[in-house]
């Protein structure tokens, strides 16, 4: 096991550089980068910045059909070149990149283009935010979806699997966004009650509360969004547990260990959970990164919660470039640990399983 464990980890180095070289290929294609939005910025405010240039407006006219800008007109070349070597635009894309992995390899992200801050302090403090929203939401909705799967799979066919599969479904095709909007309109003063504050991720006065009602005050803030961030993923579970148990149940070794006059209980949780596990095992990391950093994004911009979902996003759309790869390359190296965790976790849970003998 620690030879593929190995393996894995070594891995990790040609699958982030993969990642890396696609994405930052692609950018190169992307339009409006940060020098544009800068220039398009200065050119909408006009008269402010008409006196830029000493030379005068037939210098900078000459200037503009040789400027590679849109919102360059008016900007003398020397400007735009002062704002190109300032955000490392003077040099080759190909140098850029590998400077770039090479900070990287060091642990040096760099520094937002706008926030003044380091994409690490970014990162770090946008945390725990998605951390809460992830984890809670992952954790509840494993705690519901087995249980209940299970109980679906051992009552198949019964007034409550029909019932309770009506719930799910419904659950399913309600979009996360439009939940989180739902329960803010009930819950949190929109129309009806106002039970649950409607923003943040704790209150003002949070540093002025003692410890027990500083927890419930985080709890309180996080109750509906982290219910919005689990419907969808405890609907897929719960299908998921049952459908798993269902085809062990009806498998020989199970006939064999109740021909034995094992208990039903003992059937079930001695046999059977052990091998229908696995498949909802292998789940988890799926499910709590699609939480962490994808289905973040919609439910932290509904709840006004300041996560890294909103961070990608707002960085994508400013073109902040050290921000972009530098969570791009944080985000791919969790979810690629994860993987490795998750292969970990199938250990546990079923020590006849080698991934070494099944590579070989």
């Amino acid at each position: 096991m620690a030879a593929y464990i190995l393996r894995r980890l070594l891995l990790i180095i040609p699958t982030l550089f993969g990642i890396m070289v696609i994405n930052f290929a692609l950018v190169q294609f992307v339009p409006g980068g940060p020098v544009e939005q800068i220039l398009a910025q200065i050119e909408g405010q006009g008269d402010a910045f008409a006196g830029i240039s000493d030379g005068g407006g037939e210098a900078a006219g000459a200037s503009a059909g040789n400027d590679a800008y849109a919102g360059a007109r008016g900007l003398p070349p020397d400007y735009i070149a002062e704002l190109e070597a300032q955000f490392g635009f003077d040099k080759p894309p190909v140098e850029r990149f590998f400077a770039m992995i090479w900070n990287y390899m060091r642990l040096d992200f760099g520094s937002s283009y706008f926030a003044s801050k380091s994409v690490l302090e970014l990162v770090l403090e946008k945390m725990p935010v998605s951390i809460s929203l992830g984890l809670w939401s992952t954790l509840i909705a494993y705690a519901v979806s087995i249980p209940l799967g299970i109980r679906k799979a051992v009552h198949d066919g019964s007034a409550f699997d029909t019932w309770s599969s009506g719930v799910i479904i419904v659950a399913y095709a309600i979009p996360g966004f439009l939940f989180a909007i739902l329960l803010l309109v009930l819950f949190a003063g929109g129309s009806y009650w106002q039970i649950f504050p409607q923003r943040g991720l704790v209150s003002e006065n949070w540093d002025m509360l003692s410890w027990p009602a500083r927890i419930a005050d985080y709890f309180w803030h996080i109750a509906l969004p982290v219910t919005a961030s689990t419907i969808s993923a405890f609907a897929t579970l719960t299908l998921l547990t049952k459908n798993s148990f269902l085809d062990e149940i009806k498998k020989q070794y199970v006939i064999t260990a109740r021909a034995k006059g094992l208990t039903e209980g003992r059937v079930l949780y001695g046999h059977i959970f052990r091998n229908a596990m696995l498949i909802v095992i292998a789940g988890f990391p799926a499910v709590f990164i699609g939480v962490f950093f994808t289905g973040s994004l919609i439910i932290e911009t509904i709840f006004s919660l300041d996560g890294l979902g909103r961070l990608g996003f707002e960085a994508a759309v400013k073109r902040d470039y050290p921000v972009v790869f530098g969570t791009l390359f944080i985000f791919g190296l969790i979810g690629l640990i994860a993987g490795i965790l998750s292969d970990l976790m199938y250990v546990l849970v079923d020590p006849r399983i080698d991934f070494e003998k099944r590579e070989g």
